[in-house]
């Protein structure tokens, strides 16, 4: 079992900047796939990003490429996904989602174990 939590969401006018943090417990983080995805009211959850257990690889959706950057410490139990030049269309629910292997890239939702109840973030025009 892994539990995550999200934080960090607010809200923000566009071209700022925000970064949220994802903890993990429960088991060996250090050997988990994790990703972030988000969704708006009435819209399905997208993927937003992923990165490998070791930290050196990272996948983005094309939203996010150039603008996001999710990066972790294994010592922290922690993930962050810094996001800079947000956009109104940004705004939605984000979520920490953890999968139970170390397959990279994950995108799909199905491929993820664990998720943490979301943190807002709301871009204001």
């Amino acid at each position: 079992q892994v539990q995550v939590v999200e934080s960090g969401g607010g809200l923000v006018q566009a071209g700022g900047s925000l970064r949220l943090s994802c903890a993990a417990s429960g088991r060996t983080f250090s050997r988990i796939t994790m990703g972030w995805f988000r969704q708006v009211p009435g819209k399905e959850r997208e993927f937003v990003g992923t990165i490998s257990w070791s930290g050196g690889n990272t996948y983005y959706a094309d939203s996010g490429t150039g603008r996001f950057t999710i990066s972790r410490d294994n010592a922290k139990n922690t993930v962050y996904m810094q996001m800079n030049n947000l956009k109104p269309e940004d705004t939605a629910v984000y979520y920490c989602a953890a999968a139970d292997n170390v397959e990279f890239p994950l995108d799909a939702l199905y491929e993820y174990d664990y998720w943490g109840q979301g943190t807002q973030v709301t871009v204001s025009s």
